[in-house]
C-alpha cells in the first residue's frame, strides 16, 4: 500500500471507518475487503441478536459527469459527495448502529449497519437511504447548480448462518451492488428469479405468538409471523420482505400472506383476535381494498372484526395518495388497525393522530431492561398518556424476564407479548395454550 493509502488509513482508524480504493472491492478477495474491524462489528452485532444490513449508495452517471466536468472537478465533486454522505448519515442514522461507512473512489459510499431482527426494519432502511440521498443531492445542487448526480440506493442483510462472516459480508456487499445499479446482473437475475417462485408457489410459512392481557395474564390476540422457503437464505422474514421490496414484489408477496393467514384461520376455525403486519406500501394500493374483499368473499367464515392490521410506524406514510382513504374504507368495514414499533428511532408520532389506531405497540427498544433504567420507565408513561388521549390500547412489545413484566403490571399497560409469556409457533399449537 503506498503512502497516500497509509496517511489515509491512519486517519481512518481515529475515526473508525474504513476507506478503500473501487479496485479493491471489485478484484480482491474478500479478506483484503473486510478488515477486522468490520468483522468484529459485524459479530458483536449477531451475538447481541441484530441483524447486520450492507447499503449501497451508487452514482449511476459518474461517466457523464465526467465528461460534464473535466476530471479535476470531478474528483472535488466527489470528495464533497462523500463528505455529505458522512455527515447525513451522522445526522439520520444512530452512531450506534453504524459499522463502517466504506467510502471507496469512484461510484459511491457503502454504508454498514446494525438493524433489529423486526422485518419492518426494512422500511427503516429505505426511509434512511431516501433522506440520506435527498440530503446529499440539496447539498451538491447548492455547490454544483449545474450538475445532477444520479442515485441509486441497494441493501443486502448479511447471512448469519453463514460458515464465514467475511465471505458473507462480502457476498452482500456484492448483492447490494446488483439491486442498486439494477443492471443485467447474474446475482440480481437470481435474486428475482427466487422470489418470483416463492410468490408463484406462494412457499412462504406462519407461525403465531399471543399477546397477553397483563391484568388477567390470558390471551387477548395472536400476532402472526411470516417465514420463508426453510433452510433458505430467505427464511429469515427480514431477508424476505427486502428482497420482495428490492424486486418489485412485496404487494404480491403481503397478498400471499394474506390469503395464508385466512386459509389457517378457517381450517383450525380460529376464533380469536388476528393481528397481521402490513406495510403501509401495500394499504396505500389503489387495488388493496378491492382484493381484500375477494378474500373476505373467498373466506366466507372470517368477520373484518376478527383482523387488526399492524403498521410499522417506522415507514413513512408521507405522499402515500391513497394510504389515509384505504384506512378509512377498510375501518368502516368492520378491520382494526395498530400502529407498530411506537418509541423506535424513526418513529413518527404524526402517524398516530393520522391513523387514529386502535392499538398502539411500543417498541422494544423502550421496554428493554425498562426495571433498570427510570428515564425509560418515564417514556413508557408518556407513551401511555399519548394512548389514553387517542383512545388507544396499548401493546409493550418484546418482554424477555420477570422484571420487566412486573413494570408493566405496575403503570397498568393493557397487553404484552414475548418470550417471556411464549415464543412463536404453528397456529393450532398456540391456540392451544
Amino acid at each position: 500500500m503506498n503512502g497516500r493509502y497509509m496517511k489515509k488509513a491512519k486517519s481512518v482508524m481515529q475515526w473508525g471507518k474504513i476507506f478503500l480504493p473501487l479496485s479493491s472491492i471489485r478484484y480482491f478477495p474478500p479478506d483484503f475487503v473486510v478488515r477486522n474491524p468490520v468483522l468484529e462489528g459485524v459479530t458483536n452485532a449477531f451475538n447481541a441478536g441484530h441483524e447486520v444490513a450492507v447499503i449501497v449508495f451508487n452514482v449511476l452517471n459518474r461517466k457523464d459527469l465526467i465528461q460534464q466536468m473535466g476530471h479535476q472537478q470531478h474528483e472535488k465533486l466527489m470528495k464533497n459527495l462523500k463528505k455529505f454522505f458522512q455527515k447525513y448519515i451522522q445526522q439520520e442514522g444512530n452512531n450506534r448502529d453504524v459499522i463502517t461507512l466504506h467510502d471507496y473512489y469512484g461510484d459511491g459510499v457503502t454504508l454498514i449497519i446494525k438493524v433489529n431482527q423486526d422485518r419492518h426494519s426494512i422500511s427503516n432502511i429505505d426511509v434512511l437511504m431516501k433522506k440520506i440521498t435527498g440530503e446529499v443531492e440539496q447539498s451538491l445542487n447548492k455547490i454544483y447548480p449545474a450538475v445532477q448526480p444520479i442515485f441509486e440506493a441497494g441493501y443486502m442483510f448479511v447471512e448469519k448462518d453463514d460458515c464465514s462472516i467475511k465471505e458473507s459480508v462480502f457476498r452482500a456487499h456484492r448483492q447490494a451492488m446488483a439491486m442498486a445499479e439494477k443492471r443485467v446482473h447474474s446475482e440480481f437475475n437470481e435474486m428475482v428469479y427466487t422470489i418470483g417462485k416463492i410468490v408463484s408457489e406462494k412457499n412462504i410459512s406462519l407461525l403465531a405468538q399471543p399477546i397477553i392481557d397483563v391484568a388477567t395474564s390470558k390471551v387477548h390476540a395472536l400476532e402472526m409471523l411470516t417465514r420463508g422457503p426453510k433452510g433458505t437464505a430467505l427464511e429469515s422474514p427480514l431477508h424476505l420482505f427486502s428482497v420482495a421490496r428490492q424486486t418489485g414484489q412485496l404487494y404480491k408477496l403481503e397478498m400471499i400472506v394474506l390469503e395464508k393467514i385466512f386459509q389457517q384461520i378457517k381450517d383450525t376455525r380460529c376464533r380469536q383476535d388476528i393481528f397481521i403486519n402490513c406495510t403501509p406500501i401495500t394499504l396505500a394500493n389503489i387495488s388493496f381494498t378491492r382484493d381484500l374483499k375477494k378474500l373476505l368473499t373467498q373466506y366466507r367464515g372470517i368477520h373484518p372484526r376478527q383482523i387488526t392490521f399492524e403498521v410499522t410506524e417506522r415507514d413513512s406514510i408521507d405522499g402515500l395518495k391513497d394510504f389515509i382513504y384505504n384506512i378509512k374504507v377498510l375501518r368502516l368495514m368492520g378491520f382494526k388497525f395498530a400502529v407498530d414499533d411506537t418509541g423506535a428511532g424513526y418513529a413518527n408520532l404524526n402517524s398516530i393522530s393520522e391513523i387514529m389506531p386502535d392499538i398502539i405497540k411500543i417498541d422494544r427498544s423502550v421496554i428493554e431492561n425498562i426495571d433498570k433504567n427510570s428515564l425509560k420507565e418515564s417514556m413508557l408513561k408518556g407513551l401511555l398518556l399519548v394512548a389514553r388521549e387517542a383512545g388507544s390500547l396499548v401493546v409493550a412489545e418484546g418482554i424477555e424476564n420477570e422484571g420487566e413484566a412486573s413494570v408493566l403490571t405496575r403503570n397498568k399497560v393493557d397487553l404484552a407479548q414475548g418470550y417471556f409469556y411464549a415464543r412463536p409457533t404453528d397456529l393450532l399449537t398456540c391456540m392451544a395454550t
